[in-house]
């Protein structure tokens, strides 16, 4: 908790929000401590402060069903959970044993392994398993960029109207408005970026909270397809 997540903030101010949000329990801190040992990846893992914003937001939309791409070490996953009902219901997709292994053992600790239905292999893949109707009430986005808009049109399609898509890392620590910045990446989160500011679709706001989160609400009456303009600026 002492490295923040997001690019513009310090120490002390991460520390700030933090005791005065919803700080870490028990559980919470052994995940993030066990997660940092794994080295330079563990800021793979979302911040305190995010957490705790997903799981205050889960609760106002009032979610039953819901949806995470990318899984890593499962404090996002943790978070969600603790926001659904008795009887809500969190898919997790991810490609790594070894890392949701860690996610298993603290989730048991937490309680909250029944809400969660953990699936490995190809996101895509889980998700087009998937029956083609809005049953999903919130989403979180946190994978491969360069699959960003994919996994978005899987998930919205299975979002219901008023349901909300999270997607993490769309600052990318501030590379997206770096002009001589032209990794893979961060095109691929310049695009996407550009793609969800397009969409009629859905209602949308980038928040500065961790690396950058992307807030997008289904909007009533949406179409389950949109086509976006050809040659459009990222």
């Amino acid at each position: 908790m002492t490295e923040p997540k997001s690019f513009f903030l310090s120490p002390e101010g991460q520390r700030y929000l933090v005791d005065h949000g919803a700080t870490p329990d028990e559980t919470q801190a052994a995940l993030i401590a066990e997660t940092a040992d794994l080295g330079g990846i563990s800021m793979m893992q979302i911040s305190p402060e995010q957490g705790a914003f997903m799981t205050l937001l889960t609760r106002l939309v009032g979610a039953r069903r819901a949806v995470e791409v990318g899984t890593f070490t499962g404090y996002s996953a943790l978070c969600i959970a603790r926001g659904l009902p008795a009887d809500g219901q969190l898919l997790c997709c991810d490609v790594s044993e070894e890392w949701t292994a860690v996610a298993r053992r603290h989730w048991d600790a937490a309680g909250v392994s029944d809400k969660i239905d953990l699936r490995i292999g190809p996101a895509l893949d889980t998700l087009r398993a998937l029956a083609d109707e809005p049953t999903f009430d919130l989403a979180f986005i946190d994978a491969d960029k360069p699959t960003y808009p994919a996994y978005y049109e899987e998930v919205l399609r299975r979002l219901r109207p008023g349901g909300v898509i999270l997607v993490d890392n769309v600052l990318w620590g501030g590379a997206v408005i770096e002009p001589t910045v032209d990794d893979e990446n961060t095109n691929a989160i310049r695009a996407f970026n550009r793609m969800i500011a397009d969409d009629p679709r859905v209602d949308s706001v980038i928040l500065t909270v961790g690396d950058g989160l992307t807030v997008a609400r289904k909007r009533d009456g949406a179409p389950a397809e949109h086509a976006p303009a050809e040659n459009a600026s990222v």
